[in-house]
């Protein structure tokens, strides 16, 4: 038997098969060659056409049949990770109303901060543990407002991971884990927050079905098995947001473990039994996909926006010939602290760590005759670790120790001077897996058609290919080089305000 996982990002759609038994991984692939398309249509938006993401996914599974040829009938679970809190709304025939407002879209900033102090920050805090925030809801909100026409035409509203689900099964579902991440989850009363959205005066049958984590989530509709080339009635059985499914493909699943990732955006994700939130709301946390109410876990999350796409804005300025193995290679070549050179990583929408400011990224302390092109690419990995590291002491500061993060051997911790640079500045082991999002898919789509007892008898085989050491003569000058970056931040954010 076969697994198949997909990972729908906002810049690739990412497919996995997996033999079940052994837990081999078949086949991999990454589709379309070119970046799928975000429009701005205003400054601070970030839109993109769903119809992107099931294209994506036809292609995909057509790579994954060249990869690897196999019979319909040989996929006995289809599992999903999805690009989190956008919104697709869709009428009552299955048509999407408007393009997808996705994750780094900061048009609601004002909505949410209005909610939170309506609302009262102590209430929010205490059963939403975030602040209304940024986030599905108050875009939803959004729309009634300022689209009225397509919020009236609205018969669902859906994350990007449910209209995909939607897409294959035909039935407009989610997921608690999904609510969560939408801010529609009332953590004390362990139900849909409704009295949230009555505040947004947001229709409450506009909420979709609630499915399981693991389990059946719907069947694949003979419509979208011709459009795959699987068989129809084929399980849906697991659905998750990138980043709590990233901690289960790297079997971060109980308190004290940490998942870490660098791709378009960079995340610190710390799994917790305890209900925390920071005052502030910079740091937010969801409910984990292993949660249940005998066994209580929370995804503690910390987001940087402006990641992997800071390293692929770079490339394309340096003229697009560069390979990102050779950009790595050349940034080596430039000494710790990158003589001064200073980068603020911070220009792909509001972020929340800074209290949803949208500082815009900035280059600081360049001297034409000092610095080169290995400077530039070194300070933007050093700016980015940098970043998560400002944000992983909010989060030690809640109460988590974190002396140990496992991540996936992709995207930026595909570099080795990047993995030594996170691994030094926020003082932890940094254990490194060969794995995926559209991996952890397939093996979750196993938890759910119940192949394997539990998250963790699906990952039993998982052992780290690499362990990255803090490296000590580095320390001294990169807590001072830090410090200066924590210095230009603040002047900065004060600045900005």
């Amino acid at each position: 038997m076969l697994l198949l996982g997909f990972d729908i990002g906002s810049s690739f759609i990412k497919g996995a098969l997996v033999e079940a038994e052994s837990g081999r991984l078949c086949a991999s692939v990454a589709v379309p060659e070119q970046e799928l398309k975000i429009t701005s249509p205003c400054p601070g938006w970030a839109e993109q056409d769903p119809a992107q993401w099931w294209q994506g996914m036809q292609q995909a599974v057509a790579a994954l049949r060249r990869q690897y040829p196999f019979a319909p009938e040989a996929v006995g679970g289809i599992g999903l990770s999805y690009q989190m809190h956008g919104l697709v709304l869709i009428d009552r025939q299955g048509r999407v109303l408007r393009p997808a407002i996705i994750w780094c879209d900061s048009r609601a900033v004002s909505i949410g901060a209005r909610a939170f102090q309506t609302l009262g920050v102590e209430r929010c805090l205490r059963r939403l543990l975030n602040s209304p925030g940024n986030f599905t809801a108050t875009r939803l909100r959004w729309v009634r407002e300022n689209e009225p026409a397509c919020y009236r035409k609205a018969y669902k509203w859906l994350l990007p991971g449910d209209y995909v689900a939607f897409c294959l099964t035909g039935e407009p579902t989610t997921t608690v884990s999904g609510l969560s991440e939408g801010i529609c989850w009332d953590f004390l009363e362990e139900a849909p927050a409704y009295w949230l959205l009555d505040y947004l005066e947001i229709d409450r049958s506009l909420m979709p079905r609630l499915v399981p984590t693991f389990g059946l989530q719907g069947e694949l509709t003979r419509t979208a098995a011709e459009a795959l080339g699987l068989k129809p009635g084929t399980p849906v059985a697991y659905r998750a947001g990138d980043q709590p499914n990233n901690a289960f493909s790297l079997g971060v699943l109980h308190p004290g473990q940490v998942a870490t990732t660098a791709g378009t955006s960079g995340v610190i994700y710390a799994v917790d039994d305890t209900p925390r939130y920071d005052s502030q709301t910079r740091v937010n946390t969801f409910v984990h996909v292993n949660h249940s109410s005998e066994q209580r876990r929370y995804g503690i999350l910390l987001c940087l926006n402006g990641t992997g796409i800071l390293y692929r804005w770079l490339r394309e300025v340096f003229g697009g010939t560069l390979s990102y193995a050779a950009m790595n290679e050349e940034a080596s070549a430039a000494p710790v602290g990158s003589d001064g050179l200073c980068v603020l990583p911070f220009g792909n929408g509001a972020e929340r760590m800074l209290r949803n400011q949208t500082l815009g990224a900035s280059i600081h302390g360049l001297d034409f005759n000092r610095h080169g092109r290995a400077h530039l690419l070194r300070a933007a990995k050093e700016g980015i670790a940098f970043a998560l590291a400002y944000g992983l002491e909010i989060i030690r500061r809640m109460g988590l120790t974190v002396e140990k993060v496992r991540a996936g051997r992709a995207n930026l911790f595909l570099s080795p001077l990047f993995s030594r640079i996170y691994a030094t500045v926020n003082r932890t082991v940094v254990e490194l897996y060969d794995t995926e999002g559209a991996v952890g898919a397939a093996r979750g789509a196993g938890v759910g058609i119940g192949l394997y007892a539990s998250p963790e008898a699906a990952l039993q085989d998982m052992a780290p290919v690499a362990t990255v050491e803090p490296e000590p003569t580095w320390e001294g000058p990169y807590q001072e080089a830090y410090q200066n970056w924590c210095d230009i931040l603040v002047r900065q954010r004060q600045s900005a305000a």
